[in-house]
């Protein structure tokens, strides 16, 4: 990118973003709007973002567009993070289901998962479960969700380098649930691997993905308005099956919908039930 981004430049960008995925950029960033779009210009010999922009209104440019979102949305994410929501998915939300509807598959929906360390981790958790309750949770599925397509290959290949191992997975963890690969990597053993089912999917569009016991949609909503957020947990909420539970981000509340969801105090961590 060779000329700086004007103010009229940046202020359209972010209107793009936001109808296209629902993104809302804060002020002063366009050091991350230039740094992630860098290559993008490069390969299209584009001197400006005015340019980008000209180039995304002409018909014929879906592509073009799905890179750019893909660029805007690609974020790094921990194994286990936080913690406390996996906490309390062991402690809690799978002896309840076990005992609730023995009979009956559980179906966790893990949003935005971006490179596939929740969904897995997830999918870790409830390995470990069955193994303490023999017999419990046979029928679990998990489907997870992300807007990058660059992303979802990643997490459906399963496999990582070292690096990403290492950002938050314990050792024993590692040794357990991964095997090294061929090039050096660690794949993710196949038991938890066919678990997981991972789907293309915008927050802001329809949702097809049927119904759910437990939604995990963390550290993603801080990125919308606040309609948007209104609109996602409201869609959010028909997803759910009665008495289903969502999970949100350390720094992310409802901020309304009482009318939706019961909040869930868990000592520490808090999830919300559907009314």
């Amino acid at each position: 990118m060779k000329a700086e981004i004007t103010p009229q430049e940046y202020e359209a960008f972010k209107s793009f973003l936001q109808d296209a995925c629902g993104i809302l950029l804060g002020e002063n960033k366009q050091y991350l709007v230039k740094s992630r779009l860098r290559r993008i210009l490069e390969e299209n010999d584009l001197n400006s973002l005015g340019d980008l922009l000209g180039l995304l209104k002409k018909s014929g440019r879906a592509s073009l567009r799905e890179v750019v979102i893909d660029a805007m949305t690609t974020n790094e994410t921990l194994w286990f993070r936080d913690n406390h929501p996996f906490r309390i998915l062991q402690e809690k939300l799978l002896p309840e289901f076990a005992e609730r509807s023995p009979a009956t598959p559980l179906r966790i929906w893990s949003a935005a998962c971006s490179t596939g360390q929740e969904p897995y981790s997830v999918g870790m958790i409830v390995d470990e479960f069955r193994r303490q309750k023999p017999g419990k949770l046979r029928n679990v599925k998990v489907t997870a969700t992300d807007i990058s397509k660059s992303v979802l290959e990643v997490a459906r290949r399963g496999e990582y380098e070292m690096i990403a191992i290492g950002r938050g997975l314990s050792p024993e963890r590692q040794r357990e649930f991964f095997t090294p690969s061929a090039n050096g990597g660690w794949q993710i053993r196949p038991e938890i691997k066919s678990m997981v089912e991972f789907k293309e999917l915008n927050l802001l569009e329809r949702y097809m993905l049927g119904k759910f016991d437990i939604v995990m949609c963390r550290n993603v909503l801080i990125y919308f308005s606040a309609a948007h957020k209104k609109d996602i947990l409201t869609r959010i909420h028909a997803t759910l099956n009665p008495g289903g539970y969502l999970i949100l981000g350390a720094s992310e509340s409802l901020n309304g919908l009482p009318d939706l969801y019961e909040m869930v105090q868990c000592h520490p961590g808090i999830i919300y039930r559907k009314k």
